[in-house]
């Protein structure tokens, strides 16, 4: 119950009620923009004291009790701070290590500023001491504003390794601008162990599931991607033809066709895709968007014989594999009730 003085000073002037709002919103802006300057402080604190250690080869100098007792005297000096165990300091010196190996350092420590030091330690733990890869894992926590569970998900899941060498004919068939845009949706393999299902799964059972999942398999497509249907249908002169997977990637401003094959690479894939692609572009692209793009995702493939079947497509086009290592035994599905048995037991209670 509101008390007498609330309801006095309640003002229910549609102007006053406004006002409110727009003060509460620009009062969380001013929280959020603090926060963020906190955090960029700090990280340049930790970049500049994990530079002295290494300068002043700390550790040789000092001896094996350094960390130790740095720990201690910054305790000490700084009563109410955090951040100064023992633990921290050697991730401040092997954060510095790490990323002043690159020769952007200026702004290598602009885009860690941004980025939780949380973040950043899982990225050192994990990055087995590549700047390249530690880089990688910073800007598309930033791109994305990725939690530190989603993070480390990526980093379980070989992110980057998968974001490196792609099957596309993106160079030959895009202005180099898209090219590389288009490039950066495609990852080789796809994960898909989100998923849980019977490991004689056939292509529709792979599609529902992924399609169940949708949130998670957005998650590993990657950023901006928006799903617009499955079993998608174009009218196509007499005949009608139904898309596996349609999307709008909104970073790529195109459309996005993915096709979902259980079977190993065939090259009559590619022209099956190449023809959706061209029905996309003609049917549902408009002046605002740019080429439609296909993306082929099969259980495994060639390389060669997939390099060689996209050179000889004119339509931009991808090809990936996928992994899927969480399958229910078949034995094991066939065990589990029934709804039907379900239902009939609590019949009988």
């Amino acid at each position: 119950m509101k008390d007498v003085s609330e309801k006095v000073l309640s003002i229910y002037d549609e102007e006053y009620q406004n006002l409110i709002v727009d003060l509460k919103k620009r009062y969380k802006q001013s929280q959020i923009k603090a926060a963020i300057k906190v955090n960029s402080e700090l990280i340049h604190f930790y970049w500049s004291l994990g530079r002295d250690i290494v300068k002043m080869k700390s550790e040789s100098r000092w001896g094996s009790k350094f960390y130790e007792t740095l720990s201690k005297d910054l305790k000490e000096a700084f009563p109410d701070a955090t951040g100064f165990s023992i633990r921290n300091l050697k991730y401040m010196k092997q954060f510095y290590e790490l990323f002043s190996k690159n020769e952007i350092v200026q702004q290598v420590v602009a885009e860690l500023s941004m980025v939780p030091w949380g973040h950043i330690i899982i990225i050192i733990s994990k990055a087995n001491n590549d700047s390249k890869k530690a880089l990688f894992y910073i800007k598309k926590t930033i791109e994305n504003n990725w939690s530190r569970s989603v993070l480390s998900c990526f980093l379980d899941t070989n992110l980057y390794e998968r974001s490196q060498d792609k099957l596309t004919n993106f160079k030959a068939t895009l202005p180099e601008i898209n090219s590389d845009l288009a490039n950066e949706l495609i990852k080789d393999p796809y994960n898909f162990n989100f998923l849980a299902i019977d490991d004689r799964y056939t292509e529709k059972e792979l599609k529902d599931a992924l399609i169940n999942n949708i949130q998670k398999f957005l998650l590993e497509l990657g950023t901006g991607f928006a799903f617009i249907g499955r079993e998608y249908r174009l009218q196509v002169g007499q005949t009608e033809q139904f898309l596996d997977m349609l999307f709008y990637n909104t970073q790529a401003h195109a459309y996005v066709v993915l096709e979902v094959k259980t079977t190993t690479f065939k090259p009559e894939f590619v022209g099956q895709l190449g023809t959706y692609v061209v029905a996309v572009d003609h049917i549902l692209k408009t002046e605002r968007d740019e080429k439609t793009i296909g993306i082929l995702v099969c259980k495994d493939k060639d390389n060669v014989l997939a390099r060689y079947s996209l050179d000889s497509s004119s339509q931009p086009l991808g090809v990936s594999s996928f992994e899927l290592s969480k399958l229910i035994p078949e034995n094991f599905k066939s065990s589990l009730p029934t709804v039907e048995e379900i239902e009939n037991e609590l019949k009988l209670k």
